[in-house]
Parts: structure tokens; C-alpha cells; sequence
């Protein structure tokens, strides 16, 4: 490791694979995204200009897809994941086309994760895949599966199907020693995702920790999940894989818990859901034997804290267990301040057809609005590097 304490105030760093006309196009992305009010007049045009057939794909991949997708297919990925690979990031080639609701959108879906997973073991500078459950079944047969609702013939097929392409993504996983994330989603289908996944970990994690689960630290019964996990785990004698996260669909819980009249499943407040993450990175350190992490977040305090357990219990920057992930096109202070460090980190790399990336990219945008301070971070950040330039020629 090449420094005790990292500064993610560093941006010739957090900057260093940025051109000058790269910064000033982010300048002018994170400006317009400060701007709550532009962000929904920007996505009600953008939608109604899509819906019209107005020609402005080339715009939209010129300006925000550009900046946080890597391609609309695989192979133009390879730009991004060149020049990640550069400043030792890793890539997470992340599908996010949100297709139909049918058989035939879930084998197309599951035939594209497959060719990720070759990718990934074609290319040492893409340690994980990563797949949602949704993207390979119904998400309103995953929930009847979890009210434990009697299922109709055609609806057990149905289910049996999504274990059967989970089961081919994993199995490719292993077979070609590719570590693979299963994505978190909504509390009222998350425990049929988990117990799909667990069954998975049961088969493919004997040796070596190839499959994941996400464990969304936003709900007030996460940390108390990983636990039993880890437990369980360790009594049936395999490795746990768990990706750390906050949690991406809190309007979405308290809504529907609001509509439902039963107790919210996330916490009240943001200083919680930090505690539980932060106790979960306590708990993994001391669980590294059985359990290997991916940290997934934007917080600086998070993964400035990782780094001082490890440095704590000696475990090493490169150590396999412990990696730490952000989406591209934000927090790069993170990303390439930690990999300067000497860490594992990767970058989650959407890709896929402009028109069908939308609704990411318009969750991107509201996300950002929405935090705290985020888009108000990364602007802030950009201005300086370009005045630390400026100063400099």
C-alpha cells in the first residue's frame, strides 16, 4: 500500500484519465444534474422525445450516456474497460436493459449475462458479472412464490424455468471461475431471490466464493440477514459472497408500505442505515475465513473506514475478499484514489441499446438530485481539478 491515509480530496488522481474537454463536457453534466428542477424537465423531454421518435440518440449518447454507460453493446464496452483497466479499476459489465415481461425477454436476457461471464474470463479487468433475478423471471411470480400463494401448473413450470437460468448463469460462473453478483431488489420478492441465490452458494461456493448476494443495509433487518448468512455457511461448509450496499428503492418501500399499513421495512433515518453498514464491515473483517465482500458505495466515510479495519487486522489492500465497487461515471475520487492505494475496486459499467438504458440513466439522474449532497459533491470536485489545472499551466 502506498499510503496510510487515503484523500479522496484528491482529484489529479480522482481526474488523471480525463482530458480537459472531458471535464468541462462533466462539468457541464453535473452542473445541469445540481439543478433538481432542469433534472425533471430534462427527463420529461427526453421520454417525450423518445416517444415521438425525435432523433436525439446521438445527443443523449454524446452527453449522459457517455458518461455513465460504457456502450450499447459488449463490444463497445471495450474502450471504457481499457481505460478503467488502466488505473487498475476492474469492470462490471452490467446489462441494464429492462426488458418485457416474458419468457422469451428472459432467455435473451439470460443469453447476454452469459456472454458477460465469458467476457469476464477472457479478460483479467473484469473481475465480477453481475444479473438481476427480474431479468430471467416475473417479478409477480417471485412475489406470489414469497406470500407462499398455490401456484398453477403453468406458473411452478414458470418458476422452475427461472431456477433453470439462474442455474445455467451460475454454473457458467464456475465453470469458467467467474465471480457473479446477484442483484437486491424489492423487499416483497427479496427473499425468493435470496433463497434462489443461497440454493446456488450451496453448489458453486465449496471451493471458492463465485456466488454473491446483496445485502441491502437500508433495511433494519439486513445486518441480522448477513449474520445468519455467515452462519448457516459456515454449519453447511461453504463461502459466503455478499455485495454491501445501501439500498437503491427506499420511495418505492415506504410507499408501498404506506399503501399496505404495515410497518416500513427501512430505517427512519440515513444515520442507521450508516450504522448497519458500517457494523457490517466490522463484522465482515472478522468473518474473512468464510466471507468475502464487495463494498458497493458512493460513501466516503465507508470506505475510508474499510481501509483503516484492514490495515487494523493486517489484511492486505490486494487481499481477494475484499473489494470495493462504484458506478461509472461517479465518485471517481473513490475509485481511482483507492486502486492509486493499491486496493481491488471496480466500476459497475451499464451497458445496452440507448433507448432501452433510459430508465437507468433517468434513475441515475433522480438519484443524484436526491442525495444529499452528491451531485453537489461530484460538481464541487470537478471545479477544483479544473481550477488545480488552470493554476497549473
Amino acid at each position: 500500500m502506498k499510503a496510510d491515509k487515503i484523500s479522496f480530496e484528491d482529484t489529479s488522481i480522482a481526474f488523471s484519465s480525463k482530458s480537459d474537454t472531458q471535464l468541462k463536457k462533466m462539468y457541464l453534466i453535473f452542473a445541469s444534474m445540481n439543478q433538481n428542477w432542469l433534472v425533471k424537465l430534462g427527463t420529461f423531454f427526453i421520454k417525450l422525445f423518445i416517444f415521438l421518435h425525435f432523433p436525439i440518440k446521438k445527443l443523449i449518447k454524446a452527453t449522459v450516456f457517455e458518461q455513465f454507460c460504457g456502450g450499447e453493446t459488449l463490444q463497445e464496452c471495450n474502450k471504457a474497460i481499457e481505460n478503467l483497466d488502466k488505473a487498475h479499476i476492474g469492470t462490471i459489465l452490467d446489462y441494464s436493459v429492462e426488458g418485457e415481461d416474458n419468457e422469451k425477454s428472459f432467455d435473451l436476457t439470460r443469453d447476454e449475462i452469459l456472454l458477460t461471464i465469458e467476457k469476464a474470463h477472457q479478460n483479467a479487468a473484469i473481475p465480477f458479472a453481475v444479473f438481476k433475478v427480474t431479468g430471467i423471471g416475473s417479478t409477480e411470480l417471485l412475489e406470489k412464490v414469497q406470500n407462499a400463494a398455490p401456484l398453477s401448473t403453468e406458473e411452478s413450470q414458470a418458476f422452475e424455468r427461472v431456477r433453470t437460468r439462474m442455474q445455467a448463469l451460475c454454473q457458467k460462473a464456475a465453470d469458467l471461475q467467474v465471480r457473479i453478483f446477484v442483484d437486491a431488489e424489492e423487499s416483497w420478492i427479496q427473499d425468493t431471490i435470496d433463497d434462489l441465490t443461497y440454493e446456488m452458494m450451496e453448489q458453486f461456493n465449496t471451493q471458492d466464493c463465485i456466488v454473491y448476494n446483496t445485502y441491502q443495509m437500508y433495511r433494519k433487518d439486513m445486518l441480522e440477514n448477513l449474520k445468519h448468512a455467515t452462519e448457516m455457511a459456515r454449519y453447511k461448509g461453504h463461502c459466503l459472497g455478499a455485495k454491501l450496499v445501501r439500498g437503491a428503492y427506499m420511495e418505492k418501500e415506504r410507499q408501498r408500505a404506506h399503501e399496505g399499513n404495515y410497518c416500513e421495512p427501512v430505517h427512519e433515518t440515513k444515520e442507521n442505515t450508516d450504522k448497519d453498514f458500517n457494523l457490517a464491515l466490522v463484522f465482515a473483517i472478522e468473518n474473512k475465513d468464510i466471507l468475502s465482500v464487495c463494498v458497493g458505495t458512493h460513501n466516503e466515510y465507508s470506505c475510508q473506514y474499510l481501509t483503516e479495519l484492514m490495515r487494523q487486522h493486517k489484511v492486505a489492500p490486494t487481499d481477494k475478499h475484499f473489494y470495493f465497487a462504484q458506478l461509472l461515471g461517479m465518485s471517481d475520487n473513490i475509485s481511482y484514489n483507492l486502486a492509486n492505494a493499491g486496493y481491488n475496486v471496480a466500476k459497475y459499467v451499464p451497458y445496452g441499446p440507448v433507448e432501452a438504458v433510459m430508465p437507468y440513466l433517468f434513475r441515475r439522474a433522480s438519484e443524484n438530485t436526491s442525495v444529499a449532497g452528491q451531485a453537489s459533491r461530484e460538481f464541487t470536485l470537478i471545479k477544483n481539478e479544473m481550477y488545480r489545472r488552470k493554476k497549473a499551466k
